[in-house]
């Protein structure tokens, strides 16, 4: 179809599915291609281009006084047919050409609109690129076609494949799909993708690919077969399809006879809206497709001027059929030919026939996507010619600040303005072009809906456009998609299941990372997130929760007074602590008799309030550790035991030197046993002692410390005795003066007397010695609260053995013998 005008715009559209290629015989001048059935989309599309021309020309707000015309060409769904029509615009295809007298005249076409095919877009680019020859593709998607290098003067008006995978990739991570499969066509158009959508999904993180496959070019029965049984047999319940409608149909084909049921299909641009797959046979199985759709756009008047479409009308018909008369008989069934009308059987042609009687979805225009980006094409190439034409005398882009004029124009004046072209559509989206050739991304998201009626409605359900910053903004209206699913919700499609918080994920050998097993946190570690790489460790004052999901602080542990072992022991204490006190009533009130002032009365009062003391520092091991009981502890321990195990050694010597002094001239030996040197010889054994634990508190002081290397998930509150050697001296100076004070009372457990003392001290201290020999292993080996515990029952049950061994016979004579509490009773032989 041709239209002259000023300036001529060339289009490539297809407006046939199929060429019949005559066969060479090298003999005779070959016959011409004959292209075959007839597709009214493409028809359409070429149509839109002449709606839009016609459009400017009655526009008087651009290229005033310049009349477009127009010189469309079918491509026949082939390249080669595709690239001569490219040559044909670009050269004439007048067999002479008559140049004006001055030699000049504008060429056949100043730009293309076209092709739709990314196979024949970059074949026929690859040569326009050369002249400088604008190109605007309004469905040539291919990423390669982005090399500025190679193809410096090809534009289009639709997002490339790399926009388009990344929003397959958002739409896949919107839902959770983590494991899908990917097809491809066996063209530019698919082999492009597929390299782009595997790096790009694993640049993104977005997910995994179950498998990728390509779709053969000619129908192969037994290789499509192969394909399908991968969909059906793989685990992955989503399909991305990159592929043209006649890809999809053949395998659509396989799908159908297969029963593969149960999948979500995601479709790429190039078949989101074909209406050719929109058919009973297939829609029980593709209701529900998500497809990433060209822009949808309105062009007021399309209609009205389809309508006015007549075979009559000035095109052309020096090169075989037009595109109109062949529209006219597929639409209305009839033929032009008179002599073909017999043979046929189809009625005459009469070119009155009226479109809008006829059902046809030549008139649908409630879906105008590709035709939207022809639209845009068409003006974008007006507006440049326009912006070229408004260029000022001697202020102009070119050599020597010259304006191009309509005389002279060259195609590559046009590219110039063409990449700086910036206007607004009547529909009110922007156009322009980035460095690349890029027109603004943006994408429909549409759903494929089959209603009871059998009618399929392919409706919007979000929109994903480029950012500024080189993100994706994805919006769904998630409410009213529709799942072709007995939940009717999303499905689920992963190759494993999410890690829940409290686990870990562990790829899988020799399988993709989406492939994993969750295993659980170890202890003191956790994983506050789903799909969580690796567990963190607690803070050290923390432990991880039964769930490995959180962090809980530690349980302290310490000898408390809130628990059984502290009650009891704290209970035996103020036990003893009662008994000492009770002893001291009962001495204090019988002191005057016998038995209350044997051996120094005043040693044994003192023996009984260190014993109570011994008692009382039992309390500070119980309870919260801190610095000032853990300073205190040690020292009052061992200052008390020293004091009530030197008046006990002190008791010993005195009885021995009693004994001693009864023989015949030993009686000196009492003076150096009198009372005097008995209270010196108590203050300066406990002296020693407080020495060496002012020592250890200045130099070494026990702190408090939190301990967790007990137990994992505990806190040990301990005190930490700071010095082993001022422990060590503490103990084996108590340790030395009970030996001393056993041995001594051992040498005079024999002396005649009906009351002995010494018999009750060699007792007492077999029983001190046994409790200290067996604490020290003890309290080695027992951790945490345990080694207080061990050293709590040390110091009890010493100080029980002291206190009944040495007063418990003698409560018993002043409270239920009195008549043995005599001087002669006492004295016995």
């Amino acid at each position: 179809m041709h239209k002259p005008a000023d300036v001529v715009l060339g289009g490539l559209f297809q407006v046939h599915h199929k060429t019949d290629f005559p066969k060479w015989t090298y003999t005779s001048r070959p016959q011409p291609n004959r292209c075959k059935s007839f597709d009214i989309l493409g028809f359409r599309f070429a149509m839109t281009m002449a709606f839009a021309i016609d459009e400017i020309n009655k526009n008087t707000s651009i290229l005033p006084n310049v009349t477009v015309g127009y010189s469309l060409f079918d491509n026949c769904a082939t390249l080669i047919v595709g690239f001569s029509a490219a040559l044909s615009l670009t050269n004439g295809q007048d067999e002479q050409f008559l140049l004006q007298n001055n030699c000049l005249g504008s060429p056949p076409v100043l730009g293309i609109v076209g092709d739709a095919s990314s196979t024949s877009s970059v074949a026929i680019a690859d040569v326009l690129g050369l002249y400088k020859m604008p190109m605007v593709s309004h469905f040539a998607t291919c990423s390669c076609l982005t090399d500025r290098q190679r193809f410096p003067s090809f534009f289009r008006t639709i997002p490339s494949d790399t926009f388009q995978v990344h929003a397959m990739i958002n739409i896949l991570k919107h839902f959770g799909w983590t494991w899908a499969g990917l097809l491809v066509s066996d063209d530019d158009y698919g082999i492009h993708v597929a390299h782009s959508f595997q790096s790009d999904l694993t640049h993104s993180g977005g997910g995994c690919l179950a498998y990728l496959e390509v779709l053969p070019w000619e129908n192969d029965p037994p290789e499509i077969a192969r394909i399908v049984n991968v969909i059906k047999t793989s685990t992955a319940r989503v399909v991305m399809a990159f592929a043209h409608e006649f890809f999809m149909m053949h395998l659509m084909e396989e799908v159908a006879r297969q029963n593969v049921t149960g999948r979500q299909w995601i479709a790429s641009e190039a078949w989101s809206t074909a209406a050719g797959l929109q058919t009973s046979r297939f829609m029980p199985y593709l209701s529900g497709t998500l497809g990433i759709a060209i822009r949808r756009g309105e062009m007021p008047g399309l209609r009205e001027f389809l309508l006015q479409i007549r075979p009559d009308q000035n095109h052309n018909v020096n090169y075989g059929h037009s595109m109109v008369k062949q529209f006219w008989e597929y639409t209305f069934q009839c033929n032009f030919d008179l002599k073909n009308v017999a043979d046929s059987g189809m009625p005459h042609c009469t070119g009155e026939e009226e479109i809008e009687n006829v059902e046809t979805v030549f008139l649908d225009i409630s879906n105008l996507r590709a035709e939207y980006n022809i639209y845009k094409a068409v003006y974008a190439l007006a507006h440049a010619l326009n912006d070229m034409l408004q260029c000022e005398p001697g202020r102009g882009p070119f050599s020597g600040n010259s304006c191009a004029t309509l005389e002279t124009i060259e195609p590559w004046q046009l590219l110039h303005y063409l990449e700086k072209v910036n206007f607004t559509t009547s529909f009110g989206d922007q156009v322009s072009f980035d460095e690349n050739g890029e027109a603004l991304p943006i994408y429909d998201i549409v759903n494929w809906l089959w209603l009871p009626d059998r009618k399929t409605i392919v409706q919007n359900v979000g929109v994903v456009k480029s950012l500024d910053s080189n993100g994706e903004n994805l919006t769904f209206d998630e409410n009213i998609i529709f799942w072709n699913f007995e939940s009717n919700k999303s499905p689920q499609s992963v190759c494993s299941n999410s890690c829940l918080p409290g686990t870990h994920m562990t790829i899988k050998k020799g399988e993709p990372v989406c492939c994993f097993d969750c295993v659980p946190c170890s202890e003191g570690t956790i994983s506050s997130q789903t799909d969580s790489m690796e567990c963190t460790s607690c803070p050290q004052d923390f432990w991880s929760s039964s769930q490995r999901d959180h962090c809980v602080p530690k349980k302290s542990e310490f000898l408390s007074y809130h628990e059984p072992l502290g009650i009891c022991l704290t209970a035996a204490s103020l036990l003893g602590t009662f008994m000492c006190a009770v002893i001291l009533g009962i001495f204090t009130y019988h002191r005057y008799t016998p038995i209350v002032r044997v051996n120094n009365s005043e040693l044994s009062f003192l023996l009984l309030v260190s014993l109570k003391l011994c008692f009382l520092c039992a309390l500070l091991f119980v309870g919260h550790p801190n610095l000032w009981t853990c300073k205190l502890r040690h020292a009052a321990f061992g200052i008390s035991f020293v004091l009530s195990v030197s008046c006990i050694l002190v008791k010993t010597m005195v009885v021995l030197a009693v004994f001693k002094a009864s023989k015949p001239g030993s009686g000196a030996i009492l003076k150096w046993f009198g009372t005097v040197q008995q209270r010196a010889t108590v203050i300066v054994l406990t002296s020693i002692q407080a020495a060496i634990c002012t020592v250890w508190l200045i130099f070494a002081s026990p702190v408090p410390h939190k301990n967790t290397q007990y137990h994992k998930n505990k806190i040990v509150y301990e005190c930490v005795v700071g010095s082993t050697i001022g422990f060590s001296l503490l103990l084996g100076y108590i340790g030395s003066l009970a030996i001393i004070s056993f041995l001594l009372a051992f040498l005079a457990r024999n002396l005649p007397d009906s009351f002995n003392e010494a018999k009750l001290i060699t007792f007492s201290m077999v029983i001190f010695c046994a409790v200290w020999a067996a604490f020290v292993p003890a309290y080695v080996n027992s951790p945490g609260k345990y080694a207080d515990a061990v050293e709590v029952f040390a110091i009890l049950a010493s100080s029980f053995g002291l206190l009944v061994a040495l007063f418990g016979p003698k409560c018993y004579i002043i409270l239920f013998r009195p008549e043995k509490n005599t001087k002669k009773g006492i004295m016995g032989r």
